[in-house]
């Protein structure tokens, strides 16, 4: 499978956020989960957005965090998430960035020990949400 990645008005994330992430929630309330200067990143199928994602400083200097990350479902397994994570990683090492971290659902912990993330706490809940794990790369 083809698809381009490209950076996203982190606006045009928020159908496939809300669809895949948290249905319980209005798209202004994804908005609210959107920092300033936010970097969103969209994997595109022809015209079609497939998978999302964005990254920030959060934390101390040299700190980002990757968030939002949502693949349709019926495009899984084919590489897209994993694009787009690379792409974020990627802006963040570009602006500086010494770390990036997530707090990682866990059925996607596979997908960012692949992408060389390491877990950092134990499993927590976030509620309406799920479990979840920090995960974290040094780049």
């Amino acid at each position: 499978m083809t698809f381009d990645v490209r950076p996203v008005d982190p606006a045009s994330t928020r159908a496939l956020r809300q669809r895949v992430l948290r249905p319980h929630e209005s798209l202004e309330e994804l908005a609210s989960h959107e920092p300033p200067g936010v970097h969103a990143v969209g994997a595109f199928d022809g015209g079609e957005l497939i998978a999302v994602g964005f990254v920030c400083p959060d934390g101390e200097p040299g700190e980002w965090r990757v968030r939002g990350m949502a693949t349709a479902p019926e495009y899984r397994g084919r590489g897209t998430g994993a694009a787009i994570l690379e792409a974020l990683v990627d802006h963040a090492r570009a602006q500086g960035a010494t770390r990036v971290w997530c707090n990682a659902r866990t059925p996607a912990l596979s997908l960012y020990a692949r992408a060389g993330f390491e877990p950092e706490s134990e499993e927590f809940d976030i509620p309406g949400i799920g479990p979840h794990v920090v995960m974290a790369r040094r780049v």
